[in-house]
Order: structure tokens, then sequence, then C-alpha cells
């Protein structure tokens, strides 16, 4: 429910994903109210931003009280400018779903019938095109306007599998786009809803992703036979980074019950780094995914409108609430700290598969040498751990002004969005990858009893790929189980 109670990550990527929406009762009474104010501040002499005057570097420009409307209609045609290549339906979903969010908020004081149509538009799945690139994070005005074209008559939007003018896509689904009055283009559009509704399905997946991280680098540990001391919470004690402590915690938690809690299980008096520190690698990107979860939270929870209304005291006042420098920043240290958990894991991977590291066989073949084995699938994990390092490298702020100088700053939010989902479904390739490693290699070691969580990870394994002994194509597998785990699959193995 749309305007009542906090909005989390949870429900926007659920909407995203087809669930219905539904507008709190009081949502209409808000609007209401706040409509009533740019109406009659919209009546009066007073020059205010997008209300009265023209927009970006037109400020200066007054309107006249017959134009009004016309004007809100030309400012949607008119910023729907986006290029390359289409959104998801996904990614469209959850826009108009955090856009509606804040329209619910009542600071936009737009005409209370675009929020029915748009709860409207949503649940009956019709999903407008939406072209990528063209915004720059302060306010994504491109994408908002392509996706509010069937309201003004254009556009191109899907309806039951099929793509269909924008304003016939309405007519199919039993909706009437309302009449423009003072300020609803502009209250429809001054968002940051496209780069807020991607990070929202980009933290969903880097949750999952990193859960699979976790679970498969214990495995590991288990498949290595590592000496837990680094986990031990005396020691963690002595000096505890960031998010150490709970990390440790989590990864002594999924090896309960295992024999390597023994005394002499250990083969080793002190392992490579990328089996040492895990918990400290892991706990800080659990804390910079903590923080972003806040940051994308805050904006869903507030109003970012400018100009905005203030029922209170039947004011409208320009606002720099459109401004997501916090989101862009927490989501490029989420991105370098995922970045680090990867390169562990893949050299974690690599050396479960070296005999002189592991003893174990050579590529983790039980056929010798004149099978691959996981020879060739060190190629897909090093290229996994190479595009992840990439897209962890910062986009950085704005650095050509637009509107004649006036917007001279944008933090680059919706590509840092983007390039952080990339970055997270990598992330869960390459868990599955380590899963598979991890757990073939605990077959051959023999004779293992694993943790409560490491069986349950090594049982999700086998349940959808066999050991390997044959050489056979393990591409479309690893795949799979890269889908699993974005599905839920393994968080819900692990929970039993």
């Amino acid at each position: 429910m749309l305007g009542e109670g906090r909005l989390a990550v949870s429900n926007v990527v659920a909407a995203a994903r087809g669930a219905h929406v539904r507008l709190a009762p009081t949502v209409m009474e808000r609007l209401h109210r706040a409509r009533g104010v740019v109406e009659r501040i919209a009546a009066s002499d007073r020059p205010v931003y997008g209300l009265t005057t023209g927009l970006g570097a037109a400020v200066d420009t007054r309107l006249e009280a017959a134009d009004l409307a016309a004007f809100q209609r030309r400012a949607v045609n008119a910023r729907a400018v986006g290029v390359g290549e289409p959104a998801s339906e996904e990614e469209v979903r959850a826009m108009l779903v955090v856009r509606l969010a804040g329209i619910c908020q009542g600071a936009s004081g737009i005409s209370p019938a675009f929020a029915t149509v748009l709860e409207g538009l949503l649940n009956a799945g019709i999903v407008p095109q939406v072209r990528r690139t063209g915004t720059l994070g302060e306010a994504d005005l491109s994408p908002l306007a392509q996706a509010m074209l069937p309201l003004v008559g254009g556009g191109t939007a899907v309806f039951r599998g099929e793509a269909l003018p924008g304003p016939e896509a309405l007519r199919r689904a039993g909706l009437v786009a309302p009449d423009f009055g003072a300020k609803d283009g502009i209250a429809l559009l001054n968002s940051n809803a496209f780069g807020v509704g991607i990070a929202c399905l980009a933290l969903h997946d880097a949750d999952l992703a990193l859960e699979a991280l976790t679970a498969a680098g214990a495995l590991s540990l288990e498949a290595f036979r590592a000496n837990l001391s680094p986990f031990e919470p005396r020691l963690v004690a002595l000096r505890p980074a960031p998010g150490q402590a709970a990390a440790a915690e989590r990864i002594l938690g999924l090896l309960a019950g295992s024999d390597l809690l023994e005394a002499g299980a250990a083969r080793r008096v002190q392992d490579p780094l990328s089996y040492r520190c895990l918990a400290p690698v892991h706990g800080v990107a659990a804390e910079r995914l903590a923080e972003a979860l806040r940051c994308v939270e805050a904006d869903l929870n507030g109003a970012g409108d400018s100009p905005a209304v203030l029922v209170g005291t039947g004011e409208m006042a320009s606002t720099v609430g459109f401004d997501t420098t916090a989101i862009a920043l927490s989501l490029e240290g989420l991105g370098q700290a995922l970045s680090h958990a990867a390169a562990l894991a893949a050299f974690r991977a690599v050396k479960l598969m070296s005999p002189a590291v592991s003893d174990l066989p050579r590529f983790l073949t039980p056929l010798g040498g004149t099978r691959t084995g996981f020879a060739t699938v060190q190629k897909t994990i090093s290229a996994l751990e190479s595009e992840i390092r990439h897209l962890a490298q910062p986009v950085g702020a704005l650095s050509v002004p637009v509107a004649d100088g006036v917007e001279d700053y944008a933090p680059m939010t919706p590509r840092v969005a983007e390039k952080t989902r990339e970055l997270a479904r990598r992330l869960a390739a390459l868990a599955a990858v380590e899963l598979v490693v991890a757990a073939q290699a605990v077959d051959l070691r023999g004779g293992i009893r694993l943790g409560q969580g490491t069986g349950a990870a090594h049982r999700f394994v086998r349940s959808r790929i066999a050991f390997l002994d044959e050489d056979r194509p393990l591409g479309g597998e690893i795949h799979e189980l890269s889908e699993a785990i974005l599905a839920g699959a393994l968080r819900e193995a692990l929970a039993r």
C-alpha cells in the first residue's frame, strides 16, 4: 500500500515484478489539500518556478494564465529525449512505483486524478517504452517523460505482450488520461524515480549475491580444510573492522556442526589471505549495503519535488530534494566493497583447483590429466572478477553543464545504479561458480561432516548440478544456478 507506513526496497521490487499496487485511503485527501494550494497560487500573480514560470534556463520567462495547462503538456513532450536501449519491464515498473510513492507524500501538488491513473496503469500491466540514456540524476526528467507520453497522447507501451501506441494501450485497459492543469507536468517528472527504482533492484540483487558469496566462502573453508582461528570472537574482538564481528558470526553460523570446528581439523597453521580475510571483507560489504539501503529508503519515503507544496502554511517553494548525491556515493562504495569480495572469491576458487595448495586433484577432476575438469572455468572466474572490478570504478559527477549553465552539477545516479545492478548480477554468477567448485572439492575430499549452513549450500548445488567426473559443458548449469540465487532459492535453502 502506497501512502501509508514506511515503503521498503522489497516493496518496490515486488511491485516491479507484478505485485498489485494500492493507494492508502488517506492519499486522496492529502492530494486534494495540496492541489488547493497549487490552484490558489496559480491564480495569483506570484512567480513560482515551474508553475507560473518556465523551466531550467527559462525560469526568467513568465507564463500567461491561459497557457499554464498547455505548458505542462509541452513539458512532458519536450523532455522525452531518451536514446539507446529500452529499460526493462521491471525497471520501468520500479520507476513508476517510486514516482507514485513520492506523489502520495502530498508535496507535488498534482491533480489527484493522476495518482489514480498511475495506480491503474501499474495494475493493468501497461509498460511504457523508456529509452535509458538521457538523464543525469538531478530529477530523471527524460525517462519519466517517456513513461508519461501515453498521458499526453503519445509514446509506445506494451499491454498484454503487444506494443501499442500509448493512448491505445490506455483505452484497452479502460483508463482515461486526466486533463492537465497547472504544475501537473512537472509534478509527474520532477523526481529521481528512474535511478532510485533501479537502485532498489540493484540492492535486492546485491543482497542475494553477497549472501550467496558468503555461503560459497564458508563452503570453500570446508573444502580447503581452513584454519578458523581468524573467525573466533575472542580474536576478532582484538581489533574488529567495521562489520567484521557480524560477518564472522554469520560464517560460524553457517559452519555450526561442522567437523572443521574440531581441534586439529585444519590442514595448515595459516591459510592464504583470500580465506583468512573473508569476515572483514564481507563485513564491510554488508555495512556498505546497509548504508545504501538507508539512503535509498530515505528517498522512497520522502518528497523530492521542486517546487514543493507546504500544505500547513499554504506555501510553495523551490527545494533541492531531488539531489541524490548520497545515493550515488553509497552505491559507489557498495560497488567497491563488492569488488573486493569478488577478488577473494576468485582467488579461493582457483586455489582449490591447485594440488600444491589444496592437496586435491588438479582442476578438481577425479579422472586425471586427460580430462579438463574445472580448468577452463578459471577463465570464467577471471572474466567475472575483471568485469566486476571495472564496474566498481566510479562514474563521477556531471562534467558538461546543461540548461545554459543553470544545471551545472549532477551526481549521475541512474548510471551508478545501472552499473551497480550489472555488478551485482555478475557477483551472483561468481558466487555460483565458487559454490560449484567448492562442492566438487568437498566431494573429492571425502569424509567431511559439513555444517548446517554449508551442508544446505552443498545440497542446493547438488540438487541442480551433478558432480563433475567426465567433462561436460558447465556454463549453462552455472548460469541456471546464478538465476536461482537471484530468485531467492539459496536464501530459502539456508533458512530451512
